[in-house]
This record gives C-alpha cells, structure tokens and sequence, in this order.
C-alpha cells in the first residue's frame, strides 16, 4: 500500500510540475514577469515565480518534501501557505488567466517587436 501511495505522490508531483510551467508560459504571454525552474529531467520539484506589480510577488514551490505558497510584497511575507491550502491559492492565480485580468502597468512586459 505504501508503495503505491508514493508512487501517487510523485506521480501528483510532476503533473503540478508540469502545469506550473505551463501556467508561467500562459502569463508570460499575458504581460506578467513569470517563471518556472525545474532541477533535472525527472519533474520532480520545482520553484515558480510571479510578479503582479507593485512589488508584489508570489512564490510556489514544490517536491516531494513539501508544497507552499509564499506571497511578498515590498520584499515583506504576506503569508505563508503549505500543503492543500497552497494548491487552492495557486488555483486563484490561475483564475488570473482564466478570466483575463490583466497585470499593472508598471510590471506589464512590453514587445520590441515591430
């Protein structure tokens, strides 16, 4: 039993893996500053970051240790998430890109493109 439980874990592990670079590629396109590093080809951590502007900043970090949310502003933690309760917030970032809300000005990348 114990065997599968944590194959499920890892299995869980890189699927969230995998969507938290997709979500940094989808702001990205919408004009957010985001990223997502992974540590080697096996998906099984990863460090995602987003900036909304105004010196607000969120970080979502995952592995097999541990998932948590940390939100900062004007370089100071807001709050500190772990576990189920990170995962929801991250679902409320998401609605970013699900409802179209654009990122402030003063953040907003802007193409050189012509």
């Amino acid at each position: 039993m114990f065997v599968r439980l944590a194959e499920q874990h890892r299995q869980f592990v890189r699927d969230l893996v995998m969507n938290l670079q997709a979500l940094a590629t989808v702001l990205e396109g919408m004009g957010y500053l985001a990223s997502c590093y992974t540590c080697g080809g096996q998906m099984n951590s990863a460090s995602f970051m987003v900036s909304l502007g105004d010196d607000h900043l969120i970080r979502f970090l995952v592995s097999d240790y541990g998932i948590t949310w940390t939100e900062m502003r004007d370089d100071r933690e807001l709050m500190k998430l772990e576990g189920a309760e990170a995962i929801h917030q991250l679902q409320e970032l998401a609605n970013l890109v699900k409802f179209r809300i654009q990122p402030s000005g003063s953040q907003k990348v802007v193409s050189t493109k012509a």
